[in-house]
């Protein structure tokens, strides 16, 4: 544990954040896997309603420094990419 003030405060600060990331990045691996779901059981009208929330999610999250942009726009178009799919079928 560190002894100067400045330093003990950065300990809990970093908790504290580290604590928010996890729980911004769970909220993107449910929200896929929710989207996922949908895709998997062939329930387009689901899938349609879930995108735009899925989306958003992870513009969030991209947009609050959890995520690289460039991760973010490649599972961004993932879930794009499996919902067409859906739709060719």
């Amino acid at each position: 544990m560190p002894n100067i003030k400045s330093a003990k405060k950065r300990v809990l600060v970093s908790k504290r954040r580290n604590a928010e990331n996890v729980a911004k990045k769970s909220r993107v691996r449910n929200a896929i896997k929710k989207f996922n779901a949908a895709i998997e059981a062939g329930d387009v009208a689901l899938a349609e309603q879930l995108l735009p929330e899925t989306v958003s999610i992870i513009d969030r999250a991209a947009s609050d420094g959890v995520f690289h942009a460039n991760t973010a726009a490649r599972k961004k178009a993932t879930v794009c990419r499996s919902l067409d799919k859906l739709k060719k079928a």
